[in-house]
């Protein structure tokens, strides 16, 4: 799905690496203590006191831990849970992965974001949880998902991967789900190279989510801080541990996530601005009473493979969207209600834009001065 790439003149991505990065990693390094330990622990908190929640549990990656979120929640076979039909593979893949069945419902058009008034459509006596996605940083209006979740009874664990800095109606993404789970891959800014972040005020799931990560080893809450014993083993387990070194990157970047937000957030407008007056491209809107933490930039196009293409042939690293995940084999049989029109339509035409900490205005410019050469190519 694209990483920061030397060969682009403008690239997708580029991670925000600085000289106190580099001089935490190497301190790590030289302590010898790589594996998970006190530095996980102080980014896991620098996350929870971040968003607002009572826990943050570190995972191998953002997949590992809606898996892990999964099991806490009893959710197996037998089980339907709710997923978009416009997302990443990943989303559909873990309920899969621990036994249930996902059920696919369409997304918005305008937001790429699960369309909440098809939701009830797909409930069943089976379902047990929604897991909607936060697509690019956009948050999700829980007003409507709040409604649902008490009218059924249902459990919501978000897909926040693109999410870390949004927020509805002033709460911050990671303190309005059941659980939430953050991606640090080298795509998000910021990034632990890979990595994700499990957020919740359930003091069960904090505990069970942390047992298996850790092997089953047995846990405890003393003093708000979960203990983990270091020879009782309480359940079945495996290691999704997240490690020291991987985990000092992103402690000292959520230093200075208050300012890598702030510049995206003006990225982002000026994006807006450049874009207003290219009719073929359709800018994909914000959830209302919102903050979009702008993870990526997407927007709508006709005839994108051969844009994604001429972009990139000329310096400039633009990638699809997300993915339409009825389209293809492995989810091909699903259960879902209707044809999933608008994950087929995104699934073609959504593509995003270069956008990074540090990128120019003049670069915002060149990139949306070919994106008007190219379309009129196609057009």
């Amino acid at each position: 799905m694209g990483v920061y790439n030397l060969s682009f003149k403008i690239p997708l991505i580029k991670p925000y690496i600085d000289e106190e990065i580099i001089s935490k990693v190497k301190e790590v390094l030289l302590s010898g203590y790589l594996t998970q330990g006190p530095v996980t622990k102080e980014f896991e908190k620098s996350i929870s006191n971040y968003v607002g929640s009572k826990f943050g549990i570190s995972f191998t990656s953002n997949t590992t831990g809606m898996e892990t979120a999964l099991r806490s929640f009893g959710i197996g076979k037998g089980d339907e849970v709710i997923v978009p039909g416009y997302t990443y593979p990943a989303t559909a893949s873990v309920v899969s992965i621990v036994g249930a069945e996902p059920v696919f419902v369409d997304v918005d058009i305008n937001t790429a974001n699960i369309d909440y008034s098809l939701i009830e459509e797909s409930i069943t006596d089976k379902t047990k949880a929604i897991i909607p996605v936060s697509l690019f940083g956009n948050a999700l209006d829980y007003s409507k998902l709040n409604r649902i979740k008490k009218k059924y009874n249902l459990i919501i664990i978000e897909d926040s991967a693109c999410s870390l800095g949004s927020s509805y109606e002033g709460i911050m993404t990671g303190n309005l789900a059941d659980a939430s789970i953050f991606s640090f891959h080298p795509r998000k800014f910021i990034t632990t190279g890979e990595g994700g972040m499990l957020t919740t005020n359930n003091e069960d799931v904090a505990l069970s989510t942390y047992s298996y990560k850790y092997f089953g080893l047995k846990t405890w809450l003393e003093d708000g801080d979960i203990k983990v014993s270091g020879n009782e083993f309480s359940n079945i387990g495996t290691n999704y541990k997240l490690t020291n070194l991987q985990a000092s990157i992103g402690l000292v970047q959520m230093k200075h996530i208050g300012k890598l937000l702030e510049e995206r957030r003006k990225l982002a407008k000026n994006y807006d601005n450049l874009l207003k007056d290219l009719k073929d491209v359709l800018i994909l809107k914000t959830t209302p009473n919102s903050e979009h933490s702008y993870q990526s930039y997407g927007v709508v196009i006709q005839n994108r493979d051969k844009i994604i293409n001429e972009m990139r042939n000329n310096g400039i690293e633009v990638q699809i969207g997300s993915i339409d995940l009825l389209r293809h084999k492995a989810f091909s049989n699903f259960k879902h209600v209707s044809n999933l029109e608008n994950s087929k339509l995104l699934g073609q035409s959504c593509m995003v834009l270069p956008l990074y900490n540090g990128m120019t205005k003049e670069q915002q410019e060149s990139v949306v001065n070919e994106l008007r050469r190219v379309t009129k190519l196609y057009s």
